[in-house]
């Protein structure tokens, strides 16, 4: 226990001294001390309590992802039918008050349109039930309903990959450490430290970026369009605000069905148009997306198609010839922070769901200011009085104590600099609980030597055999410290997160620098000093 090699030394010196220089930038930062720029710069980052910052929480609406279930749900039964070559005819398919039904024309194919359409449906997570139910009313309409099992797990599924939508969109914008969390069925929490102007985040969030490619019906009639009244199969498309160049002033009529989605994007960025320099989008499809775009514009060669961002036409240019290389431009009255706006909402992927912001904050940095000066001065109160009690109490191997106490602050500091861990109010009060309980492993050490000293062992076999049963206790309490801490960081969400890091790091320098340091400084002193007692 007491034999302590070169390497292992030089082990621990590494560590501990990696750990503390990470520290010095976040310190530099506090006291207003210029950092070299030339030296490499992990911070802790603070928290939305600390460095205010703005809080916005969205909602989506449910009913949106049911009406886009149905139309899914008839593109795939159309494509099913299509399929059969024959075998199922069917009659025109109707979505309307929240179900899908269609007529069979022969009723000896009931039995094979079932076929046909059951495989469409699955099984609602371990609810036992289906995501769609299937009825057969009066002999030849089969009903399609979608189930409250299968609504329920498509919002949650939706409103998941809302999160991380959100979460790439405010990353991108080179946002640090945003909290974005869900809440309930239908909301989410963002919280970005540090963004006093939220204007541009709440835009770009509002921002669905469902991109789409759809035919233009270049036989509707215009004065039908102009008063939104659309032919079977077509949809009626306003312009978005200052788009131009379709078969009316402000809406356009294109076929519902078909066309391709932007959900195959690979890249998106802003560009420029090297006819005019106006500002554009460039997109580029996946190899799945870049087959459908090319066969698209290869079958439709001198029709008009458009492009629909958010239910907007944002232009409808005539397709002059095939487009083979899975790239296209998007272009309409951009600007060059909108066309790259827009670059990013396209590159996060769309929102499965509309979101708006239904509650907006923005806080100061006042009341964190108040909270970090607190904080310290708790801090080093705390520090303080623990430091003066040990070295009264144990004298030489207080002193140990103590200095490990201060290598254990640093390396808490550096660890969480190096992982850019954000700091919140209760993180530190983790960090202040962290320093009172960080000389307790010390405290069972140095009473354990002094047990075996009353028992008649000599120095060194004491200190051994102190270190080596105390150490027991100290790994068993701390574990089940991690644990309790881990489960607070798997189950916790914000502010009980940024607790249960600081924790987690505490504990582990905590055990790090009071066994496992004090044990290397005591060997060291040991082996020179030859001491016949201890004063402990």
């Amino acid at each position: 226990m007491l034999d302590f090699p070169r390497w292992k030394q030089i082990w621990f010196w590494f560590l501990t001294l990696v750990a503390c220089a990470s520290a010095l930038p976040s310190l530099f930062s506090v006291s207003g001390l210029h950092w070299p720029d030339q030296l490499p710069a992990p911070r802790i980052n603070l928290g939305l309590d600390l460095a205010g910052g703005s809080h916005l929480l969205l909602e989506a609406n449910p009913d949106q992802v049911v009406s886009q279930r149905l139309e899914s749900m008839e593109e795939s039964v159309r494509t099913r039918i299509r399929l059969s070559n024959g075998k199922v005819r069917i009659g025109d398919i109707s979505n309307k008050d929240g179900v899908l039904s269609f007529m069979v024309e022969d009723p000896s194919q009931v039995d094979a349109a079932r076929e046909l359409v059951l495989p469409l449906t699955t099984g609602a997570g371990l609810t036992g039930k289906r995501d769609w139910d299937i009825k057969v009313v009066d002999a030849t309409r089969f009903v399609l309903t979608p189930t409250k099992e299968g609504i329920d797990q498509a919002v949650s599924a939706a409103m998941d990959t809302a999160v991380e939508v959100v979460r790439k969109r405010i990353d991108a914008l080179g946002t640090r450490e945003p909290t974005i969390i869900r809440q309930g069925a239908d909301r989410i929490v963002v919280q970005v430290p540090g963004l006093k102007d939220p204007s541009a985040l709440k835009a770009l969030l509002g921002q669905t970026a469902k991109l789409e490619f759809k035919l233009v019906d270049t036989t509707a009639n215009p004065a039908d369009v102009a008063q939104g009244i659309a032919e079977p199969g077509d949809e009626i498309v306003p312009y978005a605000a200052g788009a131009h160049g379709g078969a009316t002033a402000g809406a356009l009529a294109v076929k519902r069905l078909g066309g391709i989605k932007g959900d195959q994007l690979t890249d998106a960025k802003q560009s420029f148009e090297q006819r005019n320099n106006q500002p554009v989008v460039s997109i580029t499809f996946n190899q799945e997306g870049g087959a459908k775009f090319a066969k698209l514009t290869t079958d439709n060669v001198n029709r008009p198609f458009a492009i629909i961002l958010d239910g907007k036409v944002l232009s409808a240019p005539n397709i002059n010839e095939p487009i083979l290389g899975g790239s296209a431009q998007i272009s309409g009255s951009f600007t060059v922070e909108s066309a790259n706006s827009l670059a990013i909402a396209l590159r996060s992927g769309a929102l499965p769901v509309d979101l708006k912001v239904v509650e907006e904050r923005t806080v100061g940095p006042d009341l964190g200011a108040d909270s970090i000066h607190k904080g310290v001065i708790a801090m080093l109160i705390g520090t303080m009085t623990v430091v003066v009690v040990m070295a009264l109490v144990y004298g030489r191997f207080g002193i140990y104590a103590d200095i490990a106490l201060f290598v254990n602050v640093m390396m808490i500091l550096g660890i969480m600099s190096l992982f850019s861990t954000t700091l919140t109010l209760p993180g530190i009060a983790g960090f202040v609980l962290t320093i009172g309980a960080a000389v307790d492993a010390n405290v069972l050490i140095n009473e354990r030597i002094r047990e075996e000293r009353r028992r008649g062992r000599k120095v060194f076999a004491a200190v051994e055999v102190g270190y080596k049963e105390a150490s027991r206790a100290i790994f068993d309490a701390n574990f089940t410290n991690v644990i309790a801490a881990t489960l607070m960081f798997w189950f916790g969400s914000g502010p009980v997160k940024g607790f249960a890091v600081v924790l987690v790091i505490g504990i582990v320098t905590s055990v790090f620098t009071a066994v496992f340091l004090t044990r290397m400084w005591v060997a060291l002193w040991l082996r020179k000093a030859r001491p016949a007692d201890l004063n402990i």
